[in-house]
């Protein structure tokens, strides 16, 4: 039986990116990944002409030295591997209680005036907020999540929501608490339950280093981490379904079984360390039940974070003809009159379309240089979900309904920017019980846990160690989730292993 290192369970981009930096170091590392390419959420793919980008619209510049990926992709030997172009403004916000359209730059500098030449009452509140922002974004730059949480003592209001935040600080200014946090369901659907400090670090770190997207996708990068890993000694297999985990007692072997994914071909290795690049239920229901209960009740209390829809459309003319004029730019509806409205958007289509629309994430890959092909010119149109919306279903109903909304949420976008709709000429729309199959998380959680403020939700960083000695996570569920975050945390995972794990 072949023995390696350690053996990742799922080859997303915490898989991807903890494997490369051991296989730098001189691991022996061995990768298994049911699907038919590498990257998981961080992937982009074709769907006849159409390219539809897997989860990304945004991220910080690794280039920066403080940006949190900056070090792990660096350990990775990927982050010179691809370019990460420009996205201009951090985004413009448009509807809900703000009566013009407002930009908000992807610098602190630039933030710091348009805030304050749109909402001058409020300059006090403006300067301590975005202050508060630099110096964590700062501090985790600097010297991780942990000089993040040494600095609790200096914040009273540490374990505050981003409501209550705001609201302290703006009030009942609706207009710029959406200018300040209208890109909500890239961090979690209620600002009442949202911790303010993960909020404040994520945007911190665009305001830092600036916005950021992978030129070509995001499965660019996905591809060059698995790359990096080959080039250390290890090896990626695709289309192998993990069958079995077993964890041997602390510091003995465990085994892992893996099939081809329609059962055939079964083989086993063996393993110094497992990783796991899954949900911590997707493992425990792999392992001796035991084992599995352990691993399930080490997480129980754990809020998942919320889900989303994702709707890629394929234009014949570029979006800007349209209206469009930001890369990236968050439609508020016209009945979300508070930024606590935000919570309602992502039950709305447990029914069927009516007036009320979601809010709605759009990217125009179109706007930058972004390496997207066209045509089709592509526009992304992201927002908040939850399996609910689409149980007790049968695939009839399922897809009329999908196809329903998929078509509501185009006249919405057509009355906004007029001729678009005319000028759809191919679609891809997955919901929230889309991504819970293809990513195997429950409830289609593209976030791991749930932001919450600590007294909610227990320890505020989840370590990538786990109850079975010799088992970690690398993924979402590890760290504080999201894009940077789950490199961040692959950083954490590979540390862990380097100091806590034997070599064969």
């Amino acid at each position: 039986m072949t023995r390696f290192d350690v053996v990742v369970i799922g080859a997303g981009l915490g898989g991807l990116t903890a494997g490369a930096i051991l296989a730098h170091e001189g691991r022996k590392v061995l990768v298994l990944e049911r699907g038919n390419s590498v990257g998981g959420a961080a992937s982009s793919y074709k769907v006849g002409d159409l390219f539809v980008e897997g989860s990304l619209h945004i991220t910080g510049d690794p280039l920066h030295p403080r940006d949190p990926k900056h070090a792990a992709l660096g350990r990775a030997g990927v982050r010179d591997a691809v370019a990460f172009v420009p996205a201009g403004a951090l985004y413009e916000i448009r509807g809900g209680p703000l009566a013009q359209p407002f930009v908000l730059p992807d610098d602190f500098a630039g933030a710091r005036m348009a805030l304050l030449a749109r909402f001058p009452d409020a300059r006090r509140g403006i300067e301590q907020f975005l202050g508060e922002m630099q110096r964590l974004a700062s501090a985790a730059g600097d010297g991780g999540l942990d000089a993040v949480f040494a600095l609790a003592p200096e914040f009273p209001d540490w374990s505050s929501s981003l409501a209550d935040k705001l609201q302290a600080l703006f009030g009942d200014d609706e207009a710029l608490k959406c200018a300040i946090a209208g890109n909500l369901s890239y961090f979690h659907d209620d600002p009442a339950t949202l911790w303010w400090v993960p909020f404040a670090l994520m945007q911190g770190s665009f305001l830092l280093t600036g916005a950021r997207y992978v030129q070509g996708g995001s499965q660019r990068l996905s591809s060059a981490l698995a790359r990096a890993i080959r080039k250390g000694g290890g090896d990626v297999m695709l289309r192998r379904a993990v069958s079995g985990i077993a964890m041997g007692e602390p510091g003995a072997i465990h085994r892992i079984a893996h099939t081809a994914r329609d059962g055939s071909d079964p083989q086993s290795v063996e393993a110094l360390t497992v990783i796991g690049n899954a949900a911590p239920g997707a493992l425990a229901a792999l392992m001796p039940d035991a084992q599995g209960q352990r691993l399930t009740e080490s997480y129980a209390g754990r809020t998942l974070s919320l889900s989303l829809f994702a709707l890629t459309l394929g234009l014949s003319q570029p979006p800007r003809d349209f209206g469009v004029t930001s890369y990236s730019t968050q439609l508020l509806p016209d009945w979300m009159e508070t930024l606590a409205c935000y919570a309602d958007g992502k039950a709305l289509m447990a029914g069927e379309p009516a007036e009320r629309m979601p809010p709605l994430a759009i990217a125009d890959y179109a706007a930058i240089d972004s390496g997207v092909p066209s045509p089709p010119f592509v526009l992304s149109v992201v927002g908040p979900d939850q399996i609910a919306n689409w149980s007790g279903l049968d695939q009839d109903d399922y897809r009329a309904k999908r196809g329903r909304w998929q078509q509501a949420i185009v006249a919405h976008l057509d009355r906004n920017y007029p001729g678009l709709a005319g000028a759809v000429t191919a679609a891809s729309f997955n919901v929230a019980l889309s991504v819970q199959q293809y990513l195997n998380v429950p409830q289609g959680s593209v976030y791991g846990f749930a932001p919450l403020p600590p007294n909610d939700s227990g320890a505020p960083y989840r370590s990538p160690r786990t109850v079975l000695p010799g088992l970690y996570l690398s993924s979402a569920y590890a760290g504080l989730g999201g894009y940077s975050g789950v490199v961040q945390a692959a950083a954490a995972c590979a540390d862990a292993i380097l100091r806590d794990g034997p070599t064969s």
